[in-house]
């Protein structure tokens, strides 16, 4: 037997969320199989397992938050004996094997290389055993010198799960090794009775008692899962009506008013956990905000941009690409930099040090559904204007499906976002933590717009867009940021002009 611990997938992080178990128990496993996805601050990350064998038991929930170098799953893989694997300080116990998780900066995937076998075994020579912190561990997995709380047993039909104070004291009961509190008759009885459970559960007063069959573990979503367990409720006693039985919010608010046999009180509001990216995100603008800035804004014609992106579009060399205004900006904002290096550039208080950066690893704020992701492009200005678009392309494609890889979340110098999509005319963000400056583009709008000088001014119809920039003003004077933004709306409203910079 072997546990699986949770590893720091190389991002330097304490703790993840169980997102979906990807196997069931009894499952067979070969080494490097996705086992469960995790999300961490940064990303969804996929793990894989080290050994091959049979899953004998998930012994964490998904939505559970749980710390690096906890057991989260347990894998028969034909070594030893035993429903359980010896304690870390039992002088008996094995250690387990060191593997390197490899991350491929291709797929964001992780794999594990077990030193060239298809599985890795146990070595109780390796190291002097009973001293937990001086084991070897797969990388992240290091054991707290404070013991880890284990979770309760799994029935005989699923994963064991706490469903609420009620049940909680029942299964004390049912664990106890006191004598029960009652008349006995001594005659009969020699020692201390422990109370056991005998046959099925009684289904609950309008309830149809469960087949055999569905004592599987429930299908909900993890949002659904922790609204369960704030009202108190078992997820095997509810009904799901979602597809393939699927329990939805409602099925839990329905289930708990049956349970209560009261009606919902009316303004019913949820609490969702503040985790992984949003967290994240929560923490890093808070600090951010302590950084003095300013903002500088002002409009430009993008008429000649928004005729060059329907150029490309047709253009042989773009096919099967995502060709977007924001490729002409991200290009625009390079070339400027270029200019005005300084706009990419950090600083270094402890050091009394300006770091200047010579590449620009430019940053593309995107929403989804699990927050504000800013994966960033490294040394976007080396970058043609394909190149460019390709890179653009494929971060959207891996952003919207919320498997960016930790190394891409990572080391951004300079970030672009861009409101315009919801309509918006503009705003002034927050700077990323440890970047001088991020530029905002507003929607892309047809105003009316000056053109020509003196006798031959006329007032047309033109593609107009709002930019705006805020800067660390430690770093950045209004000077340099006027004259970027500038610079980046002179190529835009003449892409021509990029031959000069």
């Amino acid at each position: 037997m072997q546990e699986f611990r949770l590893p720091d997938p190389g991002e330097g992080l304490v703790e993840a969320d169980i997102v979906r178990w990807v196997v069931s128990e009894g499952d067979e496993v070969k080494v490097n199989d996705v086992l469960v996805e995790i999300e961490t601050s940064k990303s969804i990350v996929e793990l894989p397992s080290p050994w091959a064998g049979r899953i004998a038991r998930l012994m964490v929930d998904e939505g559970t938050t749980v710390e690096v170098g906890t057991p989260i799953v347990l894998i028969d893989d034909g070594v030893g004996a035993g429903d359980e694997p010896a304690p870390a300080a039992d002088s008996s116990a094995g250690v387990q094997p060191t593997v390197e998780p490899i991350f491929d900066e291709a797929s964001g995937q992780v794999s594990v290389d077990a030193g060239g076998g298809s599985t890795a075994t146990t070595d109780p020579s390796a190291e002097p055993a009973g001293d937990p912190e001086s084991q070897s561990f797969l990388v992240g997995y290091g054991v707290k010198s404070s013991s880890l709380a284990r979770r309760p047993r799994k029935s005989a039909g699923g994963i064991g799960k706490p469903i609420g104070p009620v049940s909680e004291q029942v299964q004390d009961a049912y664990q106890t090794d006191q004598p029960v509190s009652r008349p006995i008759d001594q005659a009969t009885t020699t020692g201390p009775l422990t109370a056991e459970p005998t046959g099925e559960p009684l289904p609950r007063p309008g309830r149809t008692p469960r087949p055999a069959s569905a004592s599987r573990r429930a299908l909900a979503k993890p949002p659904v899962r922790r609204l369960a367990r704030d009202l108190g409720l078992d997820l095997d006693e509810v009904d799901g009506t979602g597809p393939d039985g699927t329990i939805t919010a409602d099925d839990v608010l329905a289930a708990a008013v049956v349970q209560r046999g009261a009606p919902a009180p009316s303004g019913v509001t949820s609490r969702v956990p503040l985790k992984g990216v949003r967290r994240e995100m929560a923490r890093t603008m808070a600090e951010s905000f302590k950084v003095p800035t300013a903002t500088v804004i002002m409009q430009a014609d993008v008429t000649a941009s928004m005729e060059l992106v329907e150029r490309l579009k047709a253009r042989r060399e773009f096919a099967g690409l995502r060709v977007s205004p924001l490729l002409i900006f991200a290009k625009a904002a390079c070339l400027a930099i270029a200019r005005n290096p300084d706009l990419n550039s950090t600083l270094d208080m402890a050091a009394s040090e300006i770091v200047r950066n010579e590449d620009v690893n430019l940053g593309i704020a995107a929403a989804t559904p699990r927050g504000l992701l800013v994966p960033n492009i490294k040394r976007a200005n080396r970058m043609n204007l394909l190149e460019l678009a390709e890179a653009l392309h494929n971060m959207v494609q891996t952003a919207k499906s919320g498997r960016v890889p930790p190394e891409d979340m990572t080391k951004g110098t300079f970030t672009i976002t861009n409101v315009g999509v919801f309509g918006v005319d503009g705003g002034t963000p927050i700077l990323n933590l440890g970047e001088s400056a991020i530029m905002c583009l507003g929607t892309i709008a047809r105003r009316p717009w000056v053109v020509g000088k003196g006798a031959e001014e006329q007032i047309v119809i033109r593609s107009v867009c709002t930019l705006s920039l805020t800067f660390d003003h430690r770093l950045v004077d209004g000077e340099l940021a006027s004259k970027f933004l500038s610079d980046v709306a002179a190529i835009l409203a003449d892409p021509g002009l990029a031959m000069m910079f």
